[in-house]
């Protein structure tokens, strides 16, 4: 038999993770990460850019209500966020197929930093100035010809790691 949300067993948890969504713009990917990060305990997400739809209208459907329990905030500038990632110690890690990137299996959690976990747009990924911020850049093995995959599918799959770790 199916349990509640209320009959469950999981242990409520949260991680020191901070999701940090470069440029992400689509509406119901938005709501998906708020609902995902909820899902596995995520501290914090910061949407990086400029006129982010956060309308909690528009994202409710696929939130599910989770954008009201998840803190959340956006910056707009670069600078702001590479001080706020600089400054508060976070071990930075890119979730970027690259040149130097490693498989999502080799990542290296420290257990003494809190996370900042990147993602980029649905379009362009995650900008030069990101990744050169990034400690680590890591991929998802892919066996198919495609070589992407939706933002939040990708992110689900790394917290998944991380959390797991």
């Amino acid at each position: 038999m199916q349990l509640t949300h209320e009959e469950n067993q999981f242990e409520r948890k949260t991680f020191p993770i901070t999701l940090v969504c470069d440029h992400i713009y689509f509406q119901q990917n938005i709501g998906s990460l708020f609902r995902i990060s909820e899902a596995f305990g995520v501290e914090n997400i910061i949407f990086f850019g400029k006129d982010i739809p956060l309308t909690p209208r528009k994202i409710n459907k696929t939130s599910r209500s989770t954008h009201l329990h998840v803190p959340h905030s956006v910056i707009e500038n670069f600078n702001e966020l590479h001080s706020y990632l600089t400054d508060n110690n976070f071990e930075i890690i890119a979730l970027e197929i690259t040149s130097n990137s490693k498989p999502l299996k080799e990542v290296m959690i420290p257990f003494d930093k809190k996370i900042a976990l990147l993602i980029g747009s649905e379009i362009n990924g995650i900008s030069d100035e990101l990744l050169q911020l990034s400690h680590q850049i890591v991929h998802i093995n892919m066996f198919g010809k495609n070589s992407s995959m939706n933002v939040v599918q990708a992110a689900s799959i790394a917290l998944y790691e991380i959390t797991s770790l």
